[in-house]
């Protein structure tokens, strides 16, 4: 993966504890990996955490205010090779398949011309939801890739399909397709 650009976008999830993993795997191969992040996913893991092993500036915001005009969303895009959503939550799912772009990521990954895959991370109940199994099913029609999540212990004590998977899993998976 010895200079591979990967996007690597992170949602509000408890999942998301297991992403500053996922980018130093990635860098130990030789990965470039810059992150955007949802405000939500903010609560669980911090930008600064992401800057320091992507050694990125991690984004955020989709209007800075610091007076630079720069469509982060369109650099991101034409930048990247993959993008990986870890963990993608329902919501997120959810708005990809319905095309909603309200946030960095969205935007990013409605700009997004190259593979994106997605690792989700919910409670069972959703994850079985009929309506977030339908918006799965329409993006894997439409060419997206799913490493679907494993049965566990879950974080509300739950066990059951919803765990995010591996980091190690990912990065494997992520080098199949690279």
């Amino acid at each position: 993966m010895n200079g591979r650009k990967i996007v690597l976008g992170v949602t509000g999830g408890i999942a998301a504890y297991k992403v500053p993993l996922i980018v130093r795997l990635l860098k130990a191969q030789g990965a470039e990996v810059r992150c955007v992040m949802t405000k939500n996913a903010c609560e669980f893991v911090t930008p600064l955490t992401l800057q320091t092993v992507s050694k990125n500036k991690v984004l955020v915001e989709t209007f800075e205010k610091n007076g630079v005009w720069n469509p982060e969303h369109i650099a991101l895009s034409d930048w990247g090779e993959i993008m990986l959503v870890a963990p993608a939550t329902a919501n997120c799912i959810g708005k990809y398949a319905a095309g909603i772009a309200d946030d960095l990521l969205t935007t990013t990954l409605l700009a997004f011309g190259g593979k994106v895959v997605m690792a989700p991370a919910m409670n069972d109940k959703m994850y079985s939801n009929p309506i977030v199994q339908r918006n799965i099913r329409t993006l894997k029609e439409l060419g997206v890739e799913f490493i679907e999540p494993i049965v566990g212990e879950l974080a509300c004590g739950a066990v059951g399909q919803g765990k995010m998977e591996e980091p190690e899993k990912i990065v494997d998976y992520l080098k199949t397709l690279l």
